[in-house]
């Protein structure tokens, strides 16, 4: 962390930024949702586009291989889009990133100014981390960075073993080791 960033100065431990790709047909809402993001600290670096399409050459997700995507899609952390777009709605975005991201996938929040209850289990049935009506608020950008953690940093424990929220969960509070499947001790 450099100096004069404040506790964390948005940007987490080893300097790394959370990248977002905002997806918007609405110019107007793309540059607000942008702004708020931009405005809540240099954590988040904004990629804004206008349509499902543009996001899936983004995330190098077309069927040309020929084009080149602008952004390594690995290094998009998290995607915001709106669900009403034409062409390729924020529903069927969510959908095709979720069939495509395997290696590291990819937190998609849908934004709708919508309130619509089907909607949104259609979504978090698919895969959707979360639903946010719009305008976005402060609560909102907060409630981002809970999905946004790039998962290279590691805990600054001093070892390289990880130990799973269900490890974790299982050995509080009491003095027996972890249970480890499938671990051969030699």
């Amino acid at each position: 962390m450099e100096e004069g960033e404040g506790s964390n100065g948005g940007v987490f431990e080893g300097g790394l930024e959370v990248r977002v790709l905002v997806v918007d047909d609405s110019p107007v809402e793309r540059r607000m949702v942008e702004g708020l993001l931009k405005k809540s600290g240099a954590m988040f670096q904004v990629i804004a586009v206008d349509s499902g399409k543009r996001a899936m050459e983004v995330l190098g997700l077309t069927d040309d291989k020929a084009e080149h995507p602008t952004v390594d899609h690995q290094k998009v952390d998290i995607i915001l889009t709106d669900y009403s777009m034409p062409e390729m709605t924020g529903y069927d975005l969510l959908k095709t990133v979720k069939e495509q991201s395997c290696r590291k996938p990819i937190p998609v929040i849908i934004m709708s100014s919508e309130n619509e209850p089907q909607r949104i289990s259609r979504c978090r049935a698919i895969g959707a981390e979360d639903f946010i009506l719009k305008p976005l608020q402060t609560n909102d950008v907060l409630r981002l960075r809970s999905y946004a953690r790039p998962t290279e940093l590691s805990p600054r424990t001093g070892t390289k073993r990880k130990m799973t929220l269900e490890l974790m969960a299982e050995n509080s509070g009491s003095d027996r080791r972890p249970r480890l499947a499938g671990l051969a001790v030699s």
